[in-house]
């Protein structure tokens, strides 16, 4: 059975900082990457890495800000958040791809979630 477990979240000041990980288990995958939802808005992208290779891509909004990371001795990603702003509150998602795919910053080609992790930067 595939499970991603996120953690990490918590609340922050402005221009502070979290880590977030996520576990993977029951398989491999071709990539793994970050998405954040608000209330009454899409889910959206983040970030994202190739497994294997370790190709990293960000959204604009936080490139320079985040820094996404392998451990693949423990199957885990990292999202590392510094210089947090209260725009960057929302419910942070793991997800999956089990097979490559050609854009990682689409959300329906995704196959497995995490429950989120909640990530609160208070003013």
């Amino acid at each position: 059975q595939v499970q991603l477990v996120e953690s990490g979240g918590g609340t922050v000041q402005a221009g502070g900082s979290l880590r977030l990980s996520c576990t993977a288990s029951g398989r491999t995958f071709a990539a793994m990457g970050w998405f954040r939802q608000t209330p009454g808005k899409e889910r959206v992208f983040v970030a994202a890495i190739r497994w294997s290779e370790g190709s990293l891509y960000y959204s604009d909004s936080v490139k320079g800000r985040f820094t996404i990371s392998r451990d693949s001795a423990k199957n885990t990603i990292y999202l590392q958040m510094n210089s947090l702003q209260p725009e960057d509150t929302a419910v942070y998602y793991c997800a999956a791809d089990r097979e490559r795919a050609l854009n990682l910053r689409i959300r329906t080609l995704y196959d497995y979630w995490g429950q989120g992790t909640q990530v609160t930067v208070s003013s």
